[in-house]
């Protein structure tokens, strides 16, 4: 039985880790072709190896924040492939400080060309070529932080937020342009994924960076009382990439557990 997305090629950034493993790995098992992008050169290869046990991947090391690598990186994919549909917009970073005035600003520009200069890019230079395929699905990873404000991580939300409203505006110019491309973006809340150790918040007895546990920060503030799992982010970006949502666009899908909902919801 043919997968949702067979014969589709995607390219998917930070697919070395987290969510973007996940999600290079569900859409290379539902038939796409997937172009797996990242600065890890340890895992990224892994993440091919597993995939081409069943479907098709390759590794590209990839400095999203790098005009001159997204070009490089873009050419190689076509040349390879000779068409790009999916385009998942994954990589990403979070910073988080007790208090605004306390980020510097090197942090701050290096969180901002990350999380939203490597959108921008990632959109300048793999729009053409997926107008060129005829259509295709733009997916934009945002967060949760993206549609309310989190204290200690302004700098992420004002990155996720702009990604969120970027996705918008992309759309409505795709959809002016007739191109047959539809952009959304996602919104995680606490995903259980490696990204939750390299947010250190506050300090041990020891004076050692402490870092978020997000099973039991989902505990206390997740309506269903987990967190949730890179897999099912995963299943949010297959829909979005498959031909089930050909009339979605410009939205944002929100998979948080019901946090954006309202308040922790009582359990017996």
């Amino acid at each position: 039985m043919a997968g949702q997305v067979q014969s589709k090629v995607a390219l998917v950034t930070g697919g070395a880790s987290g969510i973007g493993e996940a999600v290079c790995e569900l859409l290379a098992r539902e038939g796409a072709s997937v172009a797996v992008t990242d600065v890890d050169d340890l895992r990224g290869p892994e993440v091919v190896a597993r995939i081409k046990k069943a479907g098709e991947a390759s590794f590209w090391h990839h400095d999203v924040t790098s005009e001159e690598r997204w070009i490089e990186v873009v050419a190689d994919v076509m040349k390879r492939y000779g068409r790009l549909d999916v385009l998942v917009s994954n990589a990403g970073i979070g910073i988080s400080v007790p208090s605004i005035t306390e980020m510097s600003l090197a942090d701050w520009r290096r969180q901002t060309a990350i999380n939203l200069d490597g959108v921008f890019l990632s959109v300048k230079h793999c729009l053409p070529v997926m107008r060129k395929t005829g259509g295709g699905s733009i997916i934009m990873m945002s967060s949760l932080a993206g549609l309310r404000g989190a204290a200690g991580l302004s700098g992420y939300s004002a990155t996720k937020g702009g990604v969120r409203l970027f996705a918008k505006s992309i759309a409505m110019e795709c959809a002016t342009f007739g191109d047959g491309i539809r952009v959304n973006s996602v919104h995680p809340g606490i995903i259980d994924t490696p990204i939750w150790g390299k947010i250190p918040v506050g300090t041990t007895s020891s004076g050692q960076n402490a870092p978020i546990d997000p099973e039991e920060r989902a505990k206390l503030a997740t309506p269903l009382g987990r967190a949730g799992q890179a897999a099912e982010i995963a299943q949010g970006v297959l829909y979005l990439a498959s031909d089930a949502s050909r009339y979605v666009t410009g939205t944002e899908l929100v998979i948080d557990g019901g946090m954006n909902a309202g308040g922790v919801a009582r359990r017996a």
